[in-house]
């Protein structure tokens, strides 16, 4: 029988939490941003709880491809644009919209060839010193491609680097930048991240702008956890990662468990052993007492994860043994929650890079 593992994307949580975006942002278009394969769930067993936003974000054209194959028709947006001018040809077959951040990839468009003129977001590097036009280029930039015959129009756009802070000074100093930038210039707007979305869209129409820009939100992880919990927000786990009990120890007081001892029984104890480790993305680096959840009860990892397996206290889960289920995020089989946030906080990680790690030898399937 194959290994007792795997990983469920849940499609009606994704079209759940797609809807809480809408709902901070009732009067902006949503983008539902499917970078990094959809955040590790995969594009295509995402699609189907996605199909209610207005667009798509990505980073790759092979991505914006399998979107375009699923029968999407509507925008598509690369987020980090063209890296070679032939990637402008794509662009056109495949009706792309594309962030343009440098004085190189205007000089593309430049060059560029084509019967249909492009859509593009003109980004500005508002304080977050990764991409885009620092505000005082900004203008001759947006002119300039204004000049060409190559672009139809130019949206304006920004992202936000502290829109998770407890202190909304550093939001509110890049807004006033990126306004005082673009106050003569015409263009839909984006600027709202998931933080910038649940936080502060709904009180600020500057911040909602035309279009936000959800990504971890959609898929069920807080974007200022620990302050907020997906509960806080009203969101719904979108993964979660399943796998069996295979074997049971039965434990007494002061033996030691797995890699380098690192955890000491305080008593006797039932031990469960779980058919996941750090091969199938699950982080070696959690201590112990991170919760899992076997069957419906919370209980602990004890003992180092190695690469194949877990090891649990199944004290807390009476009748619990070989073939009982443990979650080790998400949801249980009986509804259960353990959101993908605890986990990554006792990784010293985020939800982010958990969902993202998820290892291609773990079966997953949409539900």
């Amino acid at each position: 029988m194959p290994r007792p593992i795997e990983a469920l994307i849940h499609t009606e949580a994704l079209a759940h939490n797609l809807r809480r975006a809408r709902s901070a942002a009732p009067d902006a278009k949503v983008w539902a941003v499917v970078k990094a394969n959809a955040y590790g769930h995969g594009i295509e067993r995402a699609y189907a709880g996605l199909q209610g936003a207005d667009g798509f974000a990505l980073l790759d054209l092979n991505e914006a491809e399998r979107v375009r194959a699923l029968g999407w028709r509507g925008p598509i947006l690369l987020l980090e644009g063209c890296f070679e001018p032939r990637d402008l040809e794509l662009c056109s077959r495949l009706n792309l919209w594309h962030t343009v951040h440098c004085e190189a990839q205007i000089d593309m468009l430049a060059a560029h060839k084509t019967h249909a003129p492009h859509h593009v977001f003109l980004k500005m590097n508002s304080g977050m010193n990764r991409l885009g036009f620092r505000p005082a280029a900004y203008s001759n930039a947006w002119h300039r491609l204004s000049g060409l015959t190559q672009v139809d129009s130019i949206a304006l756009m920004t992202h936000l680097s502290d829109a998770d802070a407890a202190e909304p000074h550093a939001v509110s100093t890049q807004l006033a930048t990126f306004e005082a930038a673009t106050r003569d210039l015409p263009g839909e707007r984006t600027l709202s991240n998931s933080a910038a979305t649940l936080r502060h869209a709904p009180t600020d129409a500057a911040l909602r702008g035309d279009w936000v820009r959800p990504g971890i939100m959609v898929y069920g992880s807080s974007p200022d956890f620990p302050q907020h919990s997906i509960h806080d927000w009203g969101l719904l786990p979108t993964m979660s990662l399943r796998a069996q009990v295979i074997a049971t120890q039965s434990l007494r007081a002061g033996e030691r468990v797995g890699y380098g001892s690192s955890f000491t029984a305080e008593r006797d104890m039932l031990l469960g052993v779980i058919a996941c480790g750090y091969a199938d993305g699950y982080p070696r680096v959690v201590p112990n007492g991170t919760p899992v959840l076997v069957g419906e009860t919370r209980t602990r990892i004890v003992g180092r994860v190695s690469m194949d397996m877990i090891t649990v206290d199944l004290s807390p889960v009476p009748g619990a043994g070989i073939g009982s289920v443990a979650t080790l995020w998400g949801a249980s089989p009986g509804g259960a929650l353990l959101p993908i946030d605890e986990v990554a906080q006792a990784g010293g990680t985020i939800g982010y890079e958990l969902m993202c790690a998820l290892a291609q030898r773990v079966p997953t399937r949409a539900v």
